[in-house]
């Protein structure tokens, strides 16, 4: 038995041929309308026959709408009188009704052959129309992760399909900068990833390949093992952290910067001590809605690098704010001039400044950017301004929640202190 064969397909309800059915509906419910009016119109003409003194007959007719007519004047008739009106009235209604199914039956053909123009001109000019997103079609196709530095650069008039081709292009120079700044940075966290790997897998090459192994050298190869264990580990902490950031937040709660702050101050004494590094804190109530481990991780890279690019008996001042409906963290530290120009680059995932002008030989670039990208999350901003006598100015600002109330006083007041002065035992973070 053959297989039936299969039912032709309709097309494709595509925009042209939607827009087309559009036209030709809209024009034949018009045309419908302008005929069914000028059917009513003469299907409602009033006719009035009358004859005068003498013997001449009126007749007289026209549209309800009290408009248009005719009047006319029949000579005498030699029959009788009487029967005159009843006469012309029939012979003028025939006449008018004839007239009528004849407009009728002309109004109906030109409608349809009407019709059948509008759905041919419709579809010209509906393609015609499309045209531009046909082209932008074709060039979207072509267009991928390889070759996003194309660009639909769309012409003719200034139309909404020129605004959607240049918000187009200005989505794919958006992903273009993503695309690089994505293989960037897995270039450089696969370098930096590979680094203590690199280092363990020499100093294990060399402890087997030592011909008369102490006990001393096995130990001082272990520890330096693990310190390279401890930095990779670090590198992937700060990673997920990144990463976790720009995910965004899962929920929010009430959170205090200002004993966020100064939870990480106190934790931070000791290394200010060892520096000689002086402090400067005033902290007043600015709470937020967020995640308090991660405002912790921003606050902590803010003072770790304001440590580690300082220089000896230099300054680190912390401030916190409410202002103009949002919670302010300021930063700043003494330290090396700083060029305006590196500013944005410092925000960049592994980007650092001159070696030379830190002596802290760890990090990787990654405490500013993930600042920031944890400000992002809670829909907040940095800002960094380099400071003319050297050093930064960091602010973080985060909108807080209106219905969050500020109640008691402030962690620490304003006051100018030491590093050394007696605090919370805190272990020493190294700066990313």
């Amino acid at each position: 038995m053959d297989a039936k064969s299969p039912l032709p397909r309709a097309p494709r309800p595509t925009i042209r041929l939607r827009l087309t059915v559009l036209y030709a509906v809209l024009f034949l419910l018009t045309g419908a309308f302008l005929v069914a009016l000028t059917y009513v119109i003469t299907a409602t003409t009033g006719l009035t026959v009358s004859v005068g003194p003498g013997g001449e007959v009126h007749v007289a007719y026209g549209s309800p709408l009290g408009s248009g007519g005719s009047n006319t004047t029949v000579a005498p008739f030699g029959g009788s009188v009487t029967d005159v009106p009843r006469l012309v009235q029939s012979i003028v209604s025939g006449q008018l009704a004839a007239e009528q199914h004849y407009y009728l039956a002309v109004s109906l053909l030109a409608l349809v052959i009407f019709g059948v123009t509008s759905v041919v001109v419709g579809w010209l000019v509906a393609g015609r129309v499309l045209r531009p997103l046909r082209t932008m079609s074709a060039a979207a196709r072509e267009i991928s992760s390889t070759n996003l530095a194309r660009r639909l650069a769309p012409t003719g008039p200034d139309d909404e399909l020129k605004d959607l081709g240049e918000t187009f292009d200005e989505l794919l120079g958006r992903l273009e900068r993503s695309f690089d700044a994505q293989r960037q940075f897995v270039a450089n966290a696969s370098h930096e990833l590979r680094t203590p790997l690199t280092r363990q897998r020499a100093l294990v090459q060399y402890a087997l390949g030592d011909p008369d192994p102490t006990l001393d050298a096995w130990r001082g190869t272990l520890e330096r093992v693990l310190a390279a264990e401890q930095q990779q580990e670090r590198l992937i902490d700060a990673l997920f952290t990144l990463a976790r950031s720009e995910r965004g937040l899962e929920r929010r709660l009430p959170v205090d910067l200002a004993e966020v702050a100064d939870a990480v101050l106190q934790a931070r004494l000791p290394d200010m001590d060892r520096r000689g590094l002086h402090l400067e804190r005033r902290l007043e109530h600015a709470q937020v809605r967020g995640d308090r481990p991660l405002l912790e991780r921003l606050a902590g890279n803010l003072v770790d690098n304001a440590i580690a690019y300082n220089v000896r008996d230099g300054q680190i001042e912390v401030t916190t704010e409410a202002r103009d409906g949002q919670a302010i963290l300021r930063v700043g530290n003494s330290g090396a001039a700083v060029p305006a120009a590196e500013i944005d680059r410092l925000l960049e995932p592994f980007q650092r400044l001159d070696p030379d002008r830190t002596t802290q030989s760890e990090g990787w670039g990654l405490g500013l950017s993930i600042v920031r990208a944890i400000a992002s999350a809670h829909d907040g901003a940095v800002r960094i301004r380099p400071r003319e006598t050297g050093g930064l100015d960091v602010e973080v600002r985060i909108p807080f929640d209106s219905l969050i109330l500020t109640r008691g006083p402030a962690p620490p007041g304003d006051r100018t202190e030491p590093a050394a002065t007696p605090a919370v035992a805190g272990r020493g973070r190294t700066p990313d």
